[in-house]
């Protein structure tokens, strides 16, 4: 039985069907402006040059009907239905091969966002269509970033995030390549020096490398005094001991750094929300002692705490006994673990500014939690720790 169309030119519809049934083919992609098909094969590409036999674009609406009732048994082509769930991830997973052999971009882009995606058919959709905004879907699935096409699309994002305009696109692509561990050292090494011009690339580090960051500052210069302090809190596994102690490090005072320039200068809503994401995520292993989530609550819930009110917490005051004179820092540090990105709602949830107008609006949620970072950033006066 051959798929011939009438409607096609009887030149390209011979070539086409012989093309369609003759080889297993992959994917196809259309270059309407050079007019010429090209056909992903298991052993290389193959292409045929159209002979349109009518206006360009009713020829090439026409051909994609003709590979509709090829892939899909659709005499319409790519249908409707499909293009409305594209962007949500709803396309079924038995039609992922199918929809690739459409020539159709929004096709393509239905299989990008698929939860079904796999890293052989990633490889299939680059060759259809290699974009920053499908490299960075595809990149979303672990199959594909633990696969071979991980480290192309992540290379590729990174070689081309200059050019993209939008910061949460931008913040987005530093966080899944750091996510999915594929940027090597000197990569690493050069993410981090250019977020020292863009802020908000920090919040990668922030989530997905807290204990490993490129240090750049040292320890507390008083990290000693409280080391010996604690260290026999430690010891018997007092986490708050030990992550207080993490903050004064050179790895925490980095963290700390990064924290607070991004806080300088969040270029949108969606900066500040995964920065506040972020600074919760580094204290989980604390369990969360403050549970308000409120920015005043935080805060008083954070001195509630060390008057031991809360009789739950008697390994905070067990901090607080050892170092009276790091009181400061040690609220510091339970009120930022109170952070979500909830915090920011007053500020943000109705807020559709961005830039320096938004900066002014926030000052009132940045200026708290700036206080309390620059609080376990600063060393306290000699002989005063105890």
């Amino acid at each position: 039985m051959t798929l011939a169309n009438s409607e096609l030119s009887p030149e390209d519809s011979l070539r086409l069907n012989v093309l369609l049934l003759a080889d297993p083919i992959q994917a196809v992609r259309i270059d309407e402006g050079a007019m010429t098909l090209h056909a992903l094969r298991g052993n290389g590409e193959a292409k045929i040059r159209l002979h349109p036999n009518c206006r360009a674009d009713q020829y090439i609406v026409r051909l994609k009907e003709f590979l509709g009732g090829h892939a899909l048994g659709s005499p319409r082509g790519y249908p409707v239905y499909l293009q409305q769930w594209t962007r949500m991830g709803q396309t079924s997973g038995k039609n992922l091969e199918a929809l690739l052999l459409l020539g159709e971009p929004e096709a393509v882009m239905a299989v990008a966002h698929a939860p079904g995606l796999t890293d052989e058919l990633a490889r299939r959709i680059w060759w259809c269509q290699p974009t920053m905004e499908i490299a960075r879907s595809m990149l979303e699935k672990d199959a594909v970033a633990q696969g071979a096409m991980g480290k192309v699309l992540a290379d590729f994002l990174i070689e081309h995030l200059p050019f993209e305009e939008s910061p949460d696109a931008r913040m987005h692509t530093i966080r899944l390549v750091l996510y999915a561990k594929l940027a090597d050292p000197q990569m690493t090494t050069k993410l981090w020096r250019q977020a020292k011009g863009v802020p908000y690339y920090y919040i990668g580090f922030l989530e997905f490398m807290p204990d490993n960051l490129p240090v750049d500052q040292p320890a507390r210069a008083d990290a000693p005094d409280a080391t010996a302090a604690l260290e026999p809190l430690v010891e018997r596994g007092n986490v708050y001991a030990e992550h207080f102690l993490s903050l004064l490090s050179a790895n925490g005072q980095t963290w700390l750094k990064a924290v607070s320039e991004v806080l300088a200068r969040p270029a949108t809503m969606l900066v500040v929300y995964a920065l506040l994401d972020a600074i919760s995520r580094y204290f989980h292993r604390m369990g969360y002692p403050v549970r308000s989530e409120a920015l005043d609550d935080v805060f008083a819930e954070a001195e509630a705490l060390l008057c031991g009110q809360p009789e739950k917490s008697p390994e905070i005051l067990e901090v607080l006994q050892a170092v009276p004179g790091y009181r400061e820092s040690i609220v510091a540090m339970l009120a930022l673990s109170g952070l979500t990105g909830r915090t920011a709602d007053p500020w943000l949830a109705r807020n559709t500014t961005v830039g320096a107008l938004m900066r002014r609006r926030i000052e009132a949620l940045v200026a708290p939690i700036n206080q309390a970072v620059q609080t376990l950033r600063t060393p306290l006066p000699p002989h005063s720790g105890q």
